[in-house]
């Protein structure tokens, strides 16, 4: 069940999947997002498409409802939707807010890789 998240569309968080994804070193994206929000509608689609194609073939993306999982927007400290949190394994090199130009999303991403 992990390995859903791998090389895939992004799916909603799942802290087991999470763990064992940073415990196996894999690069790692949490996209705090909000279904009203303008910002996130327009990541979904990179995200998506960054997160199955060959580069980034073994990133792991995990959606955070900002509405409805208080305590995990909370607990990644997430001041707002459309934030979205790179890590590399355990460790977190990276946090962009509001960013919708897919060039930059890449780059961003490669951080954890």
């Amino acid at each position: 069940m992990a390995t859903s998240a791998f090389g895939a569309a992004p799916i909603p968080f799942d802290q087991a999947a999470f763990d064992a994804a940073q415990a196996a070193g894999q690069p790692v994206l949490v996209a705090i997002t909000a279904p009203w929000c303008p910002i996130c509608k327009a990541q979904k689609p990179i995200l998506a498409k960054l997160g199955t194609g060959a580069r980034f073939g073994s990133l792991a993306i995990f959606e955070i409802d900002f509405d409805t999982q208080k305590a995990l927007v909370r607990r990644f400290d997430a001041r707002s939707q459309s934030t979205l949190i790179a890590f590399k394994g355990r460790d977190e090199v990276g946090r962009s807010v509001g960013e919708t130009q897919a060039e930059w999303i890449e780059s961003f991403l490669e951080k954890t890789l």
